[in-house]
């Protein structure tokens, strides 16, 4: 029995932390006002018929706060580049000089800052919901554990227990996005 709730603890925790470490993931792709190479994680660009992550076909550096320069690692790579970053659709304009592209990261508008907050707070959110999942399907499998003859104890101390890892990354998920929040409210 204990090491079936052991089990369930670990998995539950896992769970859990996997849906921090996906918000964080998301939480990086929305920019602040600052340029960051982050901001064009997950673009994929054409490189001989594979769809390749931009980041494995240039470097990408920021030269100051406000700009993104992407250098093909291959001349010919510079075209395919430039159409990947404006299909996807982040607001960039990439310049092409021949031999590297460089992007303007403009301020952002109140407006345009409130929205990303939004986004935040919902990533914040999808973030919450895979938590409590975790939770819920930790409880059932408990439940069916106590049916099979565990005490009705056991089961409320492990049910404890899950519910104090849900209250910690539920806390965790709040900061990270009071963090990102501020961070995109300051100009």
């Amino acid at each position: 029995m204990d090491e079936m709730l052991q089990m369930i603890k670990e998995e539950a925790e896992s769970a859990m932390k996997k849906a921090v470490t996906h918000l964080e993931d998301e939480l990086v792709k929305i920019r602040a006002g600052k340029a960051s190479p982050a901001m064009l994680d997950g673009i994929k660009v054409d490189y001989y018929g594979s769809q390749t992550p931009l980041n494995q076909v240039s470097n990408i550096n920021t030269p100051d706060p406000r700009t993104i320069s992407v250098q093909p690692w291959e001349k010919a790579m510079i075209e395919p580049i430039e159409k990947a970053i404006m299909m996807a659709n982040l607001g960039l304009n990439p310049q092409n000089n021949g031999d590297l592209i460089m992007i303007n990261v403009p301020p952002l508008t109140e407006e345009r800052r409130r929205d990303l907050v939004k986004r935040a707070k919902a990533e914040g959110e999808h973030a919450k919901v895979s938590i409590r999942n975790a939770r819920k399907e930790a409880n059932d499998e408990i439940k069916k554990l106590q049916k099979d003859g565990m005490s009705e104890d056991m089961a409320k101390d492990a049910e404890s227990e899950i519910q104090r890892l849900t209250d910690h990354f539920s806390t965790k998920v709040d900061n990270e996005v009071e963090r990102k929040e501020k961070d995109i409210m300051v100009i």
